[in-house]
């Protein structure tokens, strides 16, 4: 098995356009790279966002993606802890096309794609990585609210929670869905959320103790629930102008209860920083609370240090995900291969509720 001299790659040949079918080939692989055929992609707001505003793209033509699980075809010569035919999945890197995942063949570092566990399909891998890696920086660096991650050596890294609450807006969503489970895996005593009505069991299954109608509850409502726990952070997977101010109240409301007022909220591209009027509503209440914002870019070389024990965490035979510990967003697959991927993009654009869109290369 290899990588083809040819494939097909979905292009995008400037701003705002459709994309573009075009046939292209693999740069030779670096000593430490793999070759995979991508079997899924997911798709991402990131996606459509970059293609709509014309951000993170070093010019044009460009190729996007970076969300997917396929199969390893080729190695580099110092790669010995994988094998050709090896399923993976990982995170792609943003703006390196051989790296992009709206393709049939990309190449990776060996060090960010793991294996999938045998139990799990290619569809329901493919939008593991993007997300869950938001979730970590967000939990587990600094520029977040900075605790130790379950994977840790540290005795406290899987109890950092005990004892605490912790809050996360939107449930159901993609991001959401993963942060309810790394909250649990960090050993949070109360995990408290919200999430449409249809979705609220799933959410519960996931790990949430707490899963509250999204429509109609509010800090009161939070802060009932939350009763007399300590409230570590709270965390914003929708990052709205509406759920950041939501999240900074319902801070300022149990802040008797809480040591840290801090709110940490997902870069959402357009606009690119958080929500002016939650962070003077955090700056000017009797309750200040920081506004924290994180970008889950995995494959930046300075957060190797989370990104690379997360994946060996999750992956494998005896990770996470193989024992049950680490679920996967529930896929919506749209038929008919790259050709049908900004029908992709718009239907993630329109919003979708407790799903991953994932698109596979290969469909006609």
């Amino acid at each position: 098995m290899s990588s083809p001299s040819n494939f097909k790659s979905a292009v995008l040949l400037s701003p705002k356009a459709q994309h573009t079918i075009e046939t292209h080939s693999l740069p030779p692989l670096k000593p430490d790279e793999v070759g995979i055929k991508i079997e899924a992609t997911a798709v991402n707001p990131v996606d459509w966002k970059m293609r709509d505003y014309d951000l993170f793209l070093p010019g044009y033509p460009a190729i996007l993606g970076s969300d997917a699980s396929g199969t390893i075809t080729s190695l580099g010569s110092s790669v010995s802890n994988f094998s050709i035919g090896d399923r993976v999945f990982f995170q792609g890197i943003l703006g390196t096309p051989q790296s992009s995942t709206f393709q049939q063949y990309c190449t990776m570092p060996s060090s960010l794609i793991a294996p999938i566990p045998s139990t799990t399909s290619f569809e329901a891998a493919a939008g593991i990585s993007l997300a869950t890696m938001a979730v970590a920086i967000a939990f587990y660096h600094t520029i977040g609210y900075g605790m130790a991650p379950p994977w840790s050596k540290s005795p406290s890294g899987s109890s950092v929670g005990r004892g605490k609450a912790i809050v996360i807006l939107g449930g159901a969503s993609s991001v959401g869905q993963y942060a309810v489970q790394l909250a649990r895996l960090s050993g949070f005593e109360k995990v408290v959320t919200n999430s449409g009505t249809e979705n609220i069991e799933m959410v519960k299954k996931l790990g949430a103790d707490v899963v509250l109608d999204r429509k109609v509850s509010g800090v009161k409502e939070f802060a009932d629930v939350i009763g007399e726990t300590e409230v570590a952070f709270v965390f914003d997977a929708i990052s709205s102008p509406a759920t950041q101010r939501l999240g900074v109240e319902i801070l300022q409301a149990v802040s008797r209860r809480s040591r840290d007022a801090c709110l940490v909220t997902l870069h959402t591209v357009h606009p690119d920083h958080p929500d002016e009027e939650a962070v003077k509503l955090g700056r000017e209440g009797d309750v200040k609370v920081e506004v924290r914002q994180v970008l889950g870019l995995g494959s930046q070389k300075d957060l190797s240090y989370l990104s690379e024990p997360l994946m060996k965490a999750l992956g494998g035979e005896e990770g996470w995900i193989a024992k049950g510990a680490f679920v996967p967003n529930r896929v919506r697959v749209v038929e008919g291969g790259l050709e049908k991927l900004d029908e992709a993009l718009e239907l993630n654009k329109s919003g979708v509720s407790g799903v991953k869109v994932v698109v596979r290369p290969w469909d006609e």
